[in-house]
C-alpha cells in the first residue's frame, strides 16, 4: 500500500510522473544472484586505501590502513608450489596448510569511522580475480547459507582467497553456531577472513541472548581474527551542517512526483510491508529506485520492526539512495529502551546513515516550497 496522499491538487505536469511504491514490490532473488552480488556495494566501488582520509587526531586510523595494506599484499602471494590461477584455492588443488594464529583481521570501532571503506579497500587491493573474493554483510552471509544450504555454501566459498564480512553481529544462538561452523570450515580450506563490527569478537552476542551458553562458539570465532581497533568520530557528520528537519507531507509528495525514479510510501505501511519481505531481498526491493520519499515517519513500534528497518537503511546507504521524509526526525525513530539495549549500536548506525541520506535528499525540495 502506498501513501494515502495523492497527486490531487498538484501541477498536472508533475502528476503525470507517478512515483513507484516500495510496498507494491515483492522481489524474488535467486541464489545465483546472491553469490554474484557478493562484491562491495555501489557506494564503495571506487574506494581505495589512498582515498581513506584518516583523522590526524586518531593515529589508530592511519595504523589500520598500514596493517590492512600489508594484509592485502600477503594475500596476493601465490601459494608455494602453485603456478598461475591454480595458485588460488578452488581449482582442484589441496589447500595449503593453514598458518598458525589468526587467519583474519577484525576491524572494531564506533559507527562512522570508515570501517566499511577500509574493508572494501582491502577487497579491491587483494590481488585475486573478483570471483575468488567475496564481500557481504553478516546478514547477507547467513541469507546465502539459507539459500544454498550449509554444505554448498562451504563448497562455494572455499574456493575464495578472501571473505569480507561487514557489520558482523550475532543476534541469536542459531547464527552463532552456524557462523562459527562455517568460518571454521573456510579457515581450514585456507580462506582469509576480514570483518567489521562495533563489537569486539569476544563480546559478540552480549545483551542479545545468553551468550555464556555459547561461549565455546564465540571464543572459536574470536580465535580466527586479529582485532584492530579504530577510534574516531562519525565522519558522516564531521564538520557538516545539521541534517534538514523533516518536511511536510505535501513537500515530500510533490518531490516524489517531480523526481524520476522516486518511490513514495507511507512510513507505517512500509514497516508493515518489510515484515512480509525477507531481509535478503531488501537490496532487490530498491532496484531502480533513485530516491525514497516517506510520509508520516514515526517511532518504530517494536524491536523486530526496528531491526528490519536497520537492514533497509544499510541497503539504501550502500546504494546511495537519498531519503526524503515528513513526520518525526530520524534521531527519534528508536525508543530510549532500544537505544540502551543490546542492539543499540545497530540503531545508532541506522540513525547515522539515514541522517546522511536525508542530507543527500535536501536538493529534491525546491528552496521556495
Amino acid at each position: 500500500m502506498s501513501t494515502s496522499i495523492t497527486a490531487s491538487g498538484l501541477d498536472e505536469s508533475i502528476a503525470d510522473a507517478t512515483p513507484s511504491s516500495l510496498c507494491a514490490r515483492e522481489p524474488r532473488v535467486p541464489a545465483d544472484r546472491l553469490v554474484a552480488e557478493m562484491v562491495p556495494p555501489p557506494r564503495f566501488d571506487s574506494v581505495r586505501f589512498d582515498t581513506y582520509v584518516p583523522d590526524p587526531d586518531q593515529p589508530s586510523q592511519t595504523e589500520a590502513v598500514r596493517v590492512l595494506a600489508g594484509f592485502a599484499a600477503g594475500l596476493g602471494e601465490t601459494r608455494p608450489g602453485a603456478s598461475g590461477k591454480r595458485g588460488f584455492l578452488g581449482f582442484g588443488r589441496k589447500p595449503a596448510k593453514t598458518p598458525a594464529g589468526p587467519r583474519g583481521v577484525y576491524l572494531d570501532g564506533g559507527y562512522g569511522v570508515g570501517k566499511t571503506h577500509l574493508l572494501a579497500s582491502l577487497w579491491h587491493a587483494t590481488d585475486a580475480e573478483p570471483s575468488l573474493k567475496a564481500f557481504g554483510t553478516f546478514v547477507e552471509l547467513t541469507n546465502l547459507v539459507g539459500a544454498l544450504g550449509f554444505q554448498q555454501t562451504v563448497r562455494t566459498l572455499s574456493g575464495h582467497r578472501l571473505l569480507c564480512i561487514d557489520e558482523f553481529e550475532l543476534d541469536d544462538p542459531g547464527d552463532t553456531v552456524l557462523v562459527s561452523s562455517l568460518l571454521g570450515r573456510l579457515v581450514e580450506a585456507g580462506v582469509a577472513l576480514a570483518a567489521t563490527s562495533n563489537t569486539l569478537p569476544g563480546k559478540l552476542g552480549e545483551g542479545r541472548f545468553a551468550s555464556v551458553d555459547f561461549l565455546r562458539e564465540i571464543q572459536g570465532l574470536s580465535a580466527h581474527f586479529r582485532s584492530l581497533r579504530i577510534d574516531g568520530e562519525d565522519y558522516r557528520h564531521r564538520g557538516l551542517p545539521e541534517a534538514p528537519a523533516p518536511y511536510s507531507d505535501e513537500q515530500v509528495t510533490k518531490a516524489a512526483y517531480a523526481t524520476p525514479g522516486a518511490s513514495l510510501d507511507d512510513f507505517p505501511h512500509l514497516l508493515e510491508h518489510l515484515a512480509r519481505v525477507h531481509p535478503s531481498r531488501y537490496g532487490a526491493l530498491t532496484d531502480g529506485i533513485e530516491a525514497v520519499c516517506l510520509t508520516d515517519v514515526q517511532p518504530v513500534p517494536d524491536q523486530s520492526t526496528a531491526l528490519r528497518l536497520v537492514v533497509l537503511a544499510d541497503r539504501l546507504y550502500d546504494r546511495e539512495v537519498p531519503v526524503l521524509a515528513s513526520g518525526m526526525p530520524f534521531d527519534r525513530l528508536f525508543s530510549e529502551e532500544m537505544l540502551n539495549g543490546g542492539y543499540r549500536k545497530k540503531y545508532f548506525r541506522a540513525i547515522s546513515r539515514l541522517t546522511a541520506l536525508a542530507r543527500d535528499a535536501k536538493g529534491l525540495v525546491p528552496t521556495d516550497s
